[in-house]
């Protein structure tokens, strides 16, 4: 596993401004791990003769190239100058300051605060060099709390000035710079960040933070590599399920799996596998994209196509990889070791069934998802291991057996397998306590604590954000109201009635490029009268990975996602607007779906779970806060009376959230 250092210079400022230019260039050239254009040394020359007429007189520490695996990403040039950080980014010859590298300094400060320990309390000042720009006064001015300053745009005549009236308005306690440099850097990627730093060979263990409080996602994954290893040395065929709570990495222990386990020249393939579609298209574009980009920026050139073909080998449609089992069923797969993500969403015999024969011409099917999925992989002669990455209460969908049948299908027809438990697989909300009591006669089975993930790792601001909402959902207003309690001054929760103050209070809460989105439930049919149709289906590529100037990314607040095209991915912030298909009564929620021209109410308690899970996956969307929206009903649309929407608003004003 390739690992990033942590800089490529560093020095303190006496020492900088004493070196040759020469001198540094050449630490600089011997640190990087690419082959050095000859544009990159030009612009480390001109940073270099800037920063030594700026930082004339001062005293303090300078880094260049200070990296931030989570993005993939090095900052210019850090320089710590008393109690201030300033992260600077350089575009040599600019002549003006593009909004994407305003929108990526920016990011870098927040990464900074977010994640960097010792840069925690500090004051961080981002400031973007456009080397031929003309120079204007610039104010330094927070836009939130937190001691970033909002992005400050220099010329290379104007940067002395602006340190020092920054310098001048920071009051604080002097930054000790060698704990700064050594201080912990303990990051929370975005699902896709965390595929991309994966992906480029960097370990789990760069780009996740650790926690005292929760089984770290290293040590799951060496439990994982484990098995493997001993399932590959002893010709043994193994299965492993891990459970863990919304957003706590789940799926990043199967890409990390997916990554450490892939060695063409050993024969030694794996695959990461979902049904969950939106999740398989935005994670190879994101990854082909990042590869694209990262071969241009050290001076080579991959197609995207090529890319493209690449990243399937790795990631993969479950759905896919059935019917390519189904070509010949003697024939073992390429990969020894598949990891299922979701696996509680694969299908029940009678929608598979279904499927088979109405879609796939294939008559008389009669295995379930999961018994044929293990099936495929039991063709092996010497060793296979299976990995079942499970979500509790996350079944959305008609047919999803739910991770029960996994559990029959190996009791059933496959004895033979060793079995990997987590504990937590017993609790209630995974619906298999009644099959678990049948496996304890299994001579295979082994309970196995690190196999579970007990903090959601989605919102670094608050990992009770999980709990938070299964109470809300649950009907527990005292113990929602209480844990909202504590977590609201890390992740706000604000509550509204108006979409439009809604969309604004997103606007103003976001940074950088921190992505944000509007969220509803498939079942919000009747939000038509504020702009929101379910009915179209948003491309979740271009919703979730192109940029604010993309009328279809989310940005642009226009098109919702729905919990089909959200399940697996994140936004840092969300609008969540709640419509009449959950409505709160003093009895529990109602669950309605509207069909035609009125709501009938659903009573099946399957379908009931279904609408409840939507929520639960829209509510835990967001890393670092959310707006939710209850419109105002109307007494002249029966579709639409006050009663639907106002209980539910005051049901949750009730627990505390800020009212806006």
């Amino acid at each position: 596993m390739a690992i990033l250092q942590r800089f490529y210079y560093s020095a303190s400022i006496r020492d900088f401004l004493a070196e040759s230019s020469d001198q540094i260039l050449g630490k600089l050239a011997a640190a990087n791990e690419f082959a050095l254009l000859q544009t990159q040394r030009d612009a480390w020359q001109t940073q270099i003769d800037i920063l030594k007429k700026t930082l004339l007189r001062r005293e303090g520490r300078i880094l260049f190239e200070f990296s931030i695996p989570r993005m993939g990403k090095r900052i210019d040039t850090v320089i710590l100058i008393e109690q201030v950080i300033f992260v600077l980014e350089f575009k040599i010859g600019e002549i003006d300051f593009k909004k994407h590298a305003i929108d990526q300094v920016w990011d870098y400060a927040l990464d900074l605060k977010n994640f960097h320990e010792a840069s925690h309390e500090s004051f961080i000042a981002p400031i973007l060099i456009s080397s031929e720009a003309i120079a204007t006064a610039v104010e330094p001015h927070f836009g939130h709390k937190d001691r970033i300053y909002s992005p400050l745009l220099c010329t290379s005549e104007s940067l002395n000035a602006t340190i020092e009236k920054i310098l001048k308005q920071s009051l604080g306690q002097p930054i000790n710079s060698d704990n700064w440099v050594g201080s912990r850097y303990s990051p929370t990627p975005t699902i896709i960040e965390a595929a991309q730093a994966l992906y480029r060979g960097h370990s789990v263990g760069e780009i996740s933070r650790s926690d005292s409080t929760a089984q770290s996602i290293s040590d799951t994954s060496s439990i994982i590599s484990k098995v493997i290893e001993s399932s590959r040395k002893d010709s043994k065929k193994s299965i492993c399920f891990l459970t863990g709570v919304p957003g706590a990495g789940k799926t990043l222990v199967g890409l990390n799996i997916a990554t450490q386990h892939f060695d063409k020249e050993s024969d030694l393939h794996s695959v990461f596998l979902s049904g969950n579609g939106p999740l398989v298209a935005i994670l190879r574009e994101a990854l082909a994209r990042d590869q694209v980009a990262q071969a241009k920026e050290h001076g080579q050139r991959i197609k995207k196509g090529e890319a493209s073909r690449q990243v399937k080998m790795f990631i993969q449609n479950v759905h896919h990889f059935r019917d390519e089992c189904l070509q010949n069923e003697n024939r073992a797969p390429i990969e020894h070791v598949a990891l299922f993500d979701e696996a509680q969403r694969a299908w029940n015999t009678r929608q598979t069934s279904s499927f088979m024969q109405q879609k796939k011409g294939v008559a008389n099917f009669d295995k379930s998802e999961p018994e044929f999925l293990i099936s495929c992989m039991d063709r092996h002669k010497d060793w296979a291991v299976i990995v079942c990455l499970v979500g509790g209460g996350q079944e959305i969908n008609t047919g999803e057996a739910g991770i029960t049948e996994w559990i029959d299908s190996l009791m059933r027809s496959f004895p033979k397998w060793q079995i990997f438990v987590s504990p937590k697989l017993i609790d209630s909300e995974y619906s298999a306590e009644e099959n678990l009591k049948k496996l304890e006669a299994h001579t295979e089975i082994k309970w196995e604590p690190a196999l579970h993930l007990s903090v959601s790792m989605r919102s670094f601001r608050a990992e009770k954000v999980s709990f938070l909402v299964k109470s809300l959902l649950d009907h527990e207003a005292t113990q929602a109201k209480k844990t909202y309690s504590e977590i609201q001054h890390k992740y706000p929760i604000a509550l509204t009635r108006d979409l439009q103050i809604a969309k604004a209070w997103l606007k103003t809460q976001a940074r950088g490029s921190e992505r944000y989105g509007l969220l509803v439930s498939s079942q919000a049919y009747r939000l038509k009268p504020f702009g929101i149709d379910v009915r179209p289906q948003v491309d979740p590529i271009h919703w979730f990975l192109n940029d604010k100037e993309d009328v279809r990314s989310s940005y642009y607040l226009e098109d919702v996602a729905t919990e089909f095209q959200a399940q697996g991915l994140e936004l840092d912030w969300a609008c969540i607007t709640w419509d009449a298909d959950l409505r709160y009564t003093k009895q529990g929620w109602e669950h309605w779906s509207f069909r035609g021209d009125r709501w009938d109410r659903i009573r099946k308690a399957e379908r009931q779970t279904y609408l409840k899970n939507a929520y639960r996956v829209l509510l835990t969307r967001a890393r670092q806060g959310m707006v939710l929206v209850v419109p105002e009903g109307s007494s002249t649309d029966h579709t639409r009376q006050n009663e639907y929407y106002d209980h539910t608003y005051d049901y949750l004003k009730s627990l505390g959230l800020t009212c806006i």
